[in-house]
C-alpha cells in the first residue's frame, strides 16, 4: 500500500482523500507497486533539493526512485511551495497536491520532462484528465 508521511506541522492535510488518491495511482499507472509521498516544509526540501541536484532553494516535488520490484520509490513534496502554487494557478489546494503526486510518479516511472520533447507532459495532462485533477 503507498504510504504517506508527514514531518511537517504548518499545513493540514485530509489524509483520507489522499490516501484514496494513492490507491487511484497504484491502481491505474504504476502497476500495483507501491511508493512513498512525504510531506515537509520549504526547509527541509530546500536540504534535499541542494544535497541531491545542487540547487539550493526550495522546489515543489523530488522523486527518489529506488531499484526494488516492488517499491517504486519516494516522493517529497513541500506543502508551503504547493499550496503557494495552487494560489498562482488558482487551483484547490487538494487538486495541486495530487498533481504534484502524479508529477513524481511519473518520475518514479522513468519519465524525464528535461529530456523527452514533451512525453511525460503530454502523458500528465492525459492522465490529469483520467484521474479528474484538472481546473
Amino acid at each position: 500500500m503507498p504510504q504517506i508521511i508527514n514531518k511537517q506541522r504548518k499545513i493540514k492535510l485530509n489524509k483520507t482523500e489522499l490516501e484514496n488518491f494513492l490507491h487511484q495511482i497504484k491502481t491505474n499507472i504504476t502497476k500495483n507497486k507501491d511508493f512513498c509521498v512525504v510531506f515537509v516544509s520549504d526547509r527541509q526540501i530546500k536540504e534535499l533539493n541542494r544535497r541531491f541536484r545542487k540547487k539550493n532553494y526550495p522546489t515543489d516535488v523530488l522523486s527518489f526512485s529506488y531499484d526494488e520490484t516492488d517499491l517504486l520509490g519516494d516522493i517529497v513534496i513541500s506543502l508551503e511551495t504547493a499550496q503557494k502554487q495552487a494560489i498562482e494557478n488558482d487551483l484547490p489546494f487538494e487538486v495541486e497536491i495530487k498533481q504534484l503526486i502524479l508529477h513524481g510518479v511519473l518520475h518514479l516511472c522513468g519519465y524525464d520532462h528535461e529530456t523527452d520533447n514533451g512525453e511525460m507532459n503530454r502523458l500528465e495532462l492525459k492522465l490529469r484528465k483520467k484521474l479528474q485533477i484538472e481546473r
